[in-house]
């Protein structure tokens, strides 16, 4: 007699193989193999359903069908691996750029990654944000020491078309006409201050701000990544690039993240 691990690895193999494995049901015939594949079909149409929700602007670009077929060569090629379903999608922008040809046009999978990105930042965990009024009472002499924090939900993605128009149509407008768009190698900011994600594209004096604030940088060592792309006075671009992501929400109201 099989163990209890047995029998459910061999039902996840049939279930990925979409066939029967002999010997795994007591029973046999006709109604045992009606049964597994209807779970069959329903274990495929959840996972379809997961790639919908978590791309919905590239199935839009794509169309119905052609998000079906991609869909199940993704499926095929990368089971589900998570307890939660949530996550299921998160190797598709990797699988499109490892097979271009995947797709009708390259800036798809910005699409994809544009997609990704604002469902990350939707799930991400909630932060208390940095005020305006908060930056302001901060010490002179504390600043040079002093690590701001980017909130949970912000990401930056490198892409190489402007697809954030089309994205936008797309995403009010899913039969919205929408024209080719042009290279454009740029970052893309993400984020969720409250309950609406946030984005907009930064350039590469801020990107370089905000990888060092990452990676927990305080303040002198961030005006020193301004300083090394060539921007001139970088504590004061520092310190306008606070008060903007400050009122943008990007910030999260760390209290006590000085350097000592």
């Amino acid at each position: 007699m099989s163990s209890l691990g047995e029998l459910q690895s061999r039902f996840q193999q049939a279930v990925l193989a979409e066939e029967d494995s002999p010997g795994l049901f007591l029973a046999e015939g006709g109604e045992v193999a009606g049964g597994l594949g209807l779970y069959l079909m329903a274990y495929r149409a959840r996972l379809l359903s997961a790639l919908h929700d978590n791309f919905p602007v590239l199935k839009s670009a794509l169309g119905d069908e052609a998000f079906a077929d991609l869909a199940r060569d993704y499926i095929n090629a990368h089971p589900s691996s998570f307890r939660s379903i949530r996550w299921y999608g998160d190797a598709l922008v990797a699988f499109l750029d490892a097979d271009p040809e995947r797709l009708p046009h390259p800036a798809l999978v910005d699409i994809a990654r544009m997609d990704w990105a604002i469902r990350g930042a939707f799930d991400a965990q909630d932060a208390s944000t940095l005020s305006l009024s908060d930056l302001a009472a901060l010490a002179p002499q504390d600043w040079p020491q002093h690590r701001f924090v980017l909130v949970p939900s912000l990401c930056m993605r490198e892409l190489d078309w402007n697809i954030e128009p089309i994205w936008l149509a797309l995403n009010e407008d899913a039969e919205a006409q929408t024209e080719a768009p042009e290279p454009l190698s740029h970052v893309l900011l993400v984020w969720r201050p409250e309950l609406d994600c946030l984005w907009r594209s930064a350039e590469t004096v801020e990107v370089a701000a905000l990888n060092a604030l990452a990676k927990g940088a305080n303040f002198a060592v961030c005006c020193t990544a301004i300083a090394e792309t060539g921007a001139s006075d970088p504590a004061a671009t520092a310190a306008g690039f606070l008060q903007r992501w400050a009122l943008d929400g990007m910030l999260q109201n760390n209290r006590g993240n000085d350097d000592h």
